[in-house]
């Protein structure tokens, strides 16, 4: 009995395609990240982790069309044998098929994070929860916290 089940062929570029009873899926998408200042990246990639508002994103090539918020966060994604991360916070994300488009307010390498003024603003965060002031926007000083704890996350596994 022959098997009936579809086969992925590696090494061919593009959309799913039949080819026969192959299907044929591309290996790499086109990642982009920008945010107002600068182009980030632009790389071809094989697979990412984006935080998106509602919980992570996991993205491989040929995902289904999406535009999802951008919350704080650290973005994953991996070329060949290489995994690089980003901290990033806020904007939004276009996730096609063949390529992922990223707007974010910021995004950081590891080697641009100043671990030190990362540290005092979380050390700020920290003062302003435990304060007890009732005028403390404890949103926003969470939102600090959280942004520079993913920072120091991501300078530290470089």
């Amino acid at each position: 009995m022959s098997d009936l089940r579809p086969q992925v062929s590696k090494g061919c570029r593009g959309r799913w395609s039949e080819v026969g009873r192959r299907f044929c899926m591309a290996d790499t998408f086109q990642l982009e990240i920008v945010t107002p200042e600068k182009k980030v990246v632009d790389t071809a990639a094989e697979e990412a982790q984006i935080p998106g508002k509602n919980g992570y994103l996991g993205v491989l090539p040929g995902h289904a069309p999406l535009i999802t918020e951008l919350a704080v966060g650290a973005i994953t994604f991996r070329t060949g044998a290489s995994e690089q991360r980003l901290a990033v916070a806020w904007g939004f994300a276009e996730v096609l098929p063949d390529k992922v488009t990223i707007l974010a307010e910021s995004a950081e390498r590891p080697s641009d994070i100043n671990m030190e003024r990362a540290r005092k603003a979380k050390e700020r965060a920290e003062q302003l929860l435990t304060s007890g002031d009732p005028n403390v926007d404890v949103e926003r000083a969470l939102d600090a916290l959280h942004r520079a704890e993913t920072r120091l996350e991501v300078a530290q596994k470089n």
